[in-house]
C-alpha cells in the first residue's frame, strides 16, 4: 500500500484564540492528481497526507485522525463510497468531514455519497482554487462552537463563567457540586440523564462515590430553586430530567 506524503505545519486561530495544525488526508491512486492536491493544501498552510486507497487511510486515520478527507469515488479495493459507509458507522471516525472527489456526471455517485454523510462533493476535472474553497467552507461548518456561557430553563438562568444561578431577579446560592449538577442538567434540557451519567458528568470517575449521592444533591438543589423546584422531575428507575 503506497503513502505519499508532504506536508507543514499550519497554526490556525481558533475561538478563544487557540492554535491548532489543521491536517488534511487526500485518498486518491491518480499520482498527478493527488501530488497536486497534496502540493495545493500544504502550500496553503494545511498539514497534508496522501494516500492511494482505503487501506492505507484507515491505518494512518488510527494513529491520527484527521480534520478533513479529500476522497475519491473510483479506488482500487473499496471504493470511495464504501470506505464512506465505513467511516459513518464506526464511531471513531463517523465525524470526520468528508468532501467526495467524483467523476463529471456522475449525479447517482454524489447522491449517495451525500446520503451516506459526505459533507460536499468535487466534480472532476476541478481547480485547485476551488478544492480550497470548498475545503475551508466545510471545516468552518464542521468547527467546535464555544459552549454557552449563559443557560436557560424558563426563569431560571446559570452563567458559566460567573458561576450564578438567577431567578426571578435574585441569586441562588449553591454549592461547587450542586452548581455543576444543575450545569449538567440544564446542558441536556429535556433529556433524562442516569445517575450514572450525572456521576460521571459531576463527580468524574470516583469510584468511591455511590449513585445516592446524586439524590442528596438533587434533594438540596430542589429545596435551594424553591418555587422552580418542579423544573427538575425525576424519571422513575432511570434518573432526572429538566424541562420548563
Amino acid at each position: 500500500m503506497a503513502e505519499n506524503q508532504r506536508g507543514i505545519a499550519a497554526s490556525e486561530p481558533l475561538p478563544g484564540g487557540h492554535m491548532q495544525t489543521t491536517c488534511i488526508y487526500a485518498v486518491e491512486d491518480d499520482d498527478n492528481i493527488r501530488e497536486m492536491l497534496l502540493y495545493a493544501l500544504s502550500s496553503s498552510g494545511f498539514q497534508a497526507r496522501g494516500f492511494t486507497d482505503g487501506g492505507a487511510l484507515f491505518a494512518a486515520v488510527a494513529e491520527l485522525a484527521p480534520d478533513l478527507i479529500l476522497l475519491d469515488i473510483m479506488l482500487p479495493g473499496d471504493d470511495g463510497i464504501v470506505i464512506l459507509k465505513k467511516m459513518k458507522s464506526s464511531r471513531k471516525t463517523a465525524k470526520i468531514p468528508v468532501i467526495m472527489l467524483t467523476a463529471k456526471g456522475a449525479e447517482h455517485d454524489r447522491i449517495k455519497g451525500l446520503d451516506l454523510g459526505a459533507d460536499d462533493y468535487i466534480a472532476k476535472p476541478f481547480s485547485v482554487m476551488e478544492v480550497l474553497a470548498r475545503v475551508r467552507a466545510v471545516l468552518r461548518r464542521s468547527a467546535p462552537t464555544e459552549p454557552a456561557n449563559e443557560l436557560r430553563i424558563g426563569a431560571l438562568s446559570l452563567h458559566t463563567e460567573k458561576r450564578q444561578v438567577l431567578a426571578d431577579g435574585g441569586e441562588i446560592v449553591l454549592t461547587y457540586k450542586e452548581f455543576e449538577l444543575l450545569a449538567a442538567l440544564m446542558r441536556g434540557a429535556g433529556i433524562v440523564l442516569s445517575r450514572d451519567q450525572l456521576l460521571e458528568r459531576v463527580w468524574g470517575y470516583d469510584r468511591t462515590v455511590e449513585s445516592r449521592t446524586v439524590d442528596m444533591h438533587i434533594r438540596t438543589l430542589r429545596q435551594k430553586l424553591g418555587g422552580h423546584s418542579a423544573l427538575i422531575k425525576t424519571v422513575r428507575n432511570v434518573g432526572y430530567k429538566i424541562e420548563a
